[in-house]
């Protein structure tokens, strides 16, 4: 009898997952000159056509990479030059296999030995440069925050920058700062605001211009304030949760969804860092 149940639900489970491949909403658009814009369902990646092969960065997951590189090969014949990856958080960094050899996958030295069974073939620690084509390609290492291994790169002569989860444009941080110190997600954005660019193009969201770093980063800030005043002045994380609105905010994307973990998440960062009691 075991075994007849396991059955019907393997062919489930591969039905669900072919179901979902489906469903994803899959779009590629350019975002100024040589660089466009992948976006699967909530992710975004982005790649370049450099006049000397396409680099790519995140592949998102298996489906999503192999369906990029079939649409990569109806704009152009150059092949798949270099794989960079923003940082090795699965949501992100999943399915790097599907776009074959690549000559060159780029990851910070603190990413895992392999991601996702890809193995990076080039590290760097603070900063690295290369010229692919008519392209120049800066990454910059942001420190610790939001996981430990987080670049952005920074596209010329187009000016566009990717910068994946350290902020977003017009769009609150993920749920509760998951696993991170606050603090250390805050000095991300502002090495983010060093760097020179123009186009924002994250990870999540829509595209913006470099003052929307700033303002994730002030966004950052006035909730910290809210959330350390309030905790000093001995209120509970229930009462913080209910009166820190933070509603000059409350057109960004994910606000109804969001916010509330935000001072939820930002009030244990406090706490963890010692910042409170």
């Amino acid at each position: 009898m075991m075994k007849l149940l396991i059955a019907p639900l393997l062919i489930t489970g591969l039905l669900m997952q072919q179901g979902l491949a489906q469903d994803a909403k899959r779009t590629i658009s350019k975002i100024t000159g040589d660089v466009y814009r992948f976006q699967n369902n909530f992710h975004v990646s982005v790649f370049t056509v450099t006049g000397d092969g396409v680099v790519v960065t995140d592949p998102i997951n298996a489906d999503a990479a192999a369906w990029l590189k079939t649409e990569i090969g109806k704009i152009t014949a150059q092949p798949i030059t270099h794989l960079v990856y923003s940082h090795s958080h699965g949501d992100h960094a999943s399915g790097g296999a599907a776009f074959g050899a690549v000559p060159a996958v780029i990851a910070h030295t603190n990413a895992p030995d392999a991601i996702d069974g890809v193995k990076p073939t080039v590290r760097f620690n603070d900063e690295l440069s290369f010229t692919q084509g008519s392209k120049r390609f800066e990454l910059t290492y942001l420190g610790p925050g939001h996981g430990t291994d987080l670049i952005a790169m920074v596209i010329r002569p187009e000016n566009v920058g990717f910068i994946v989860d350290a902020a977003s444009a017009k769009r609150l941080p993920y749920r509760d700062f998951p696993g991170a110190n606050v603090d250390h997600w805050i000095n991300q954005v502002r090495k983010v605001e060093t760097l020179d660019f123009e186009i924002f193009a994250g990870g999540h969201g829509p595209l913006g211009v470099k003052a929307d770093a700033t303002n994730a980063r002030i966004y950052m800030e006035e909730l910290r304030a809210k959330v350390l005043a309030g905790l000093t002045a001995g209120k509970s994380v229930e009462d913080l949760t209910q009166s820190v609105q933070m509603a000059d905010y409350k057109d960004w994307g994910s606000y109804e969804q969001w916010r509330a973990l935000n001072v939820q998440g930002m009030a244990r960062s406090l706490k963890e860092n010692g910042a409170v009691q």
